[in-house]
């Protein structure tokens, strides 16, 4: 492994911080998702510790739960991702905006030609999350009375990004002469038009935008299903997925970059950034307190409800400040989560109550410990092929933002395995991904003109 191999990280918004219980959480900001002027608080300290992008999710709906439990949800609204990226570019220089882009309820036209604009706004910064959008509330929202069915979402995805990315090669680099003398603006023989007719999308093209700055915007996939990963493997540039240990991360890794070999494509043009939270403190114990607050936030029926999903069993009958019972009946949820929410509450000796809000705020990959203790694990990580990066879901805001920012970041500068400057002015430059070839216009046959 290179000695120079550094880690890169994301900072997941979205919109505000993954924790159900974030915006409750002593001196967070309640308002931070609908709040433009802290967004651009936090997207500029992120920048200064010389992160790789701001990735912006997006929901096309507003959250498929019982109003009960949605009127407590920080997340029911949120700005529309490229009105916030285009506006936030223009306060940054460097770090990248990575927004979502649904391939199940937009049309590759207005994807490409928003990715593109963004990519020109900023500078050559975009980033395009390709999602398939799982959330069936949605497709009421389109005029859909049901919701496409799992494999053919990802059919149509893959044929979405033939025709996204061909409707950005529809000028060459050079196309827009601009000659004020002759009165040609641009050369007719640099212009394709894409004519696509597929199995799902019709698309004639050209796209009314020049080429974006980087060629194509860096492609960013999210899926962790088998479709999932096949896709990434033939398309994606950033990976975004949801690990629980290490051990995972080590299987995922090699199982995608394997796939990416076999594809015909450099598994180095590929940077595998899984999703992690981090909460510091000055010791272990203390971090883990503050842990401890913070699902203390998760209101109790909420959180009750995602544990008996867990257990495909009703956990409100069981005494809340008790351990889970030894003899919860076999039911037909899947096996693997039960059993990790069992042995979570096993490990950590948790009560019904705290093992139910640990899983209703946030039951994904957290490192909870002091500056040295998550940059050691996060360097293991690292040397052991189980990641690229992590894509960083803050606690609460600014809070954890700015404790990551001020302990973490110097901590693995020290070591040498994050940043001190930015590689370039591009996302591409930073991620050390190459400039896409124009498939209808080589750059060789535009040199040799």
């Amino acid at each position: 492994m290179p000695a120079s191999r550094k880690l890169h990280f994301n900072a997941f918004m979205r919109p505000a911080s993954i924790h159900t219980g974030a915006w409750r959480y002593p001196g967070a900001w309640p308002d931070m998702n609908f709040n433009f002027i802290r967004m651009k608080y936090c997207i500029q300290r992120l920048e200064a510790a010389k992160f790789d992008a701001y990735f912006m999710a997006d929901h096309m709906a507003v959250l498929n739960m019982p109003m009960d439990a949605l009127k407590r949800s920080h997340t029911s609204t949120s700005f529309e991702p490229f009105t916030l990226l285009s506006a936030l570019s223009q306060c940054t220089e460097r770090i990248g905006l990575v927004a979502t882009g649904s391939t199940t309820f937009d049309a590759p036209y207005h994807i490409a030609r928003r990715f593109a604009s963004l990519d020109h706004i900023s500078g050559g910064r975009a980033g395009w999350n390709i999602v398939t959008t799982s959330n069936p509330d949605a497709a009421l929202n389109f005029g859909m009375d049901e919701h496409m069915e799992h494999g053919e979402r990802y059919n149509r995805a893959r044929e979405f990004y033939d025709v996204v990315t061909g409707l950005w090669d529809s000028w060459a680099d050079d196309a827009f002469v601009r000659d004020v003398e002759s009165g040609t603006f641009f050369d007719p023989d640099k212009m394709h038009v894409l004519n696509h007719k597929g199995r799902y999308l019709s698309v004639r093209g050209p796209l009314n935008i020049a080429r974006p700055v980087q060629g194509w915007p860096v492609i960013v996939q999210a899926g962790a299903s088998d479709a999932g990963r096949q896709l990434a493997a033939e398309t994606a540039e950033m990976v975004f997925t949801a690990l629980p240990n290490i051990e995972a991360g080590r299987a995922f890794f090699a199982d995608v970059k394997g796939r990416m070999k076999r594809a015909g494509r450099n598994p180095q043009h590929m940077t595998i950034m899984p999703a992690c939270m981090v909460i510091l403190g000055d010791t272990i114990e203390e971090a883990k307190q503050k842990r401890a607050l913070l699902d203390s936030k998760v209101n109790y029926a909420n959180a009750i409800a995602t544990l008996s999903i867990a257990l495909g069993h009703d956990a409100s009958k069981f005494d809340p400040d008790k351990p889970l019972p030894d003899d919860i009946p076999e039911s037909n949820a899947s096996k693997s989560g039960r059993e990790r929410a069992i042995a979570l509450g096993k490990r950590e000796n948790m009560t019904v109550r705290q093992l139910a809000q640990r899983l209703g705020g946030f039951g994904g990959l957290a490192m909870v410990g002091t500056p040295k203790s998550v940059a050691d694990e996060m360097e293991e990580w690292l040397m052991t092929d189980a990641t690229d990066g992590f894509t960083l879901q803050f606690p609460y805001l600014p809070g954890g933002l700015d404790d990551f920012c001020d302990l973490v970041i110097p901590e693995l500068q020290r070591r040498g395995l994050f940043r001190t400057e930015y590689e370039g002015t591009t996302l591409r430059e930073t991620l050390g991904l190459p400039r896409p070839e124009n498939r209808f216009f080589s750059r060789a046959a535009s040199a040799a003109e």
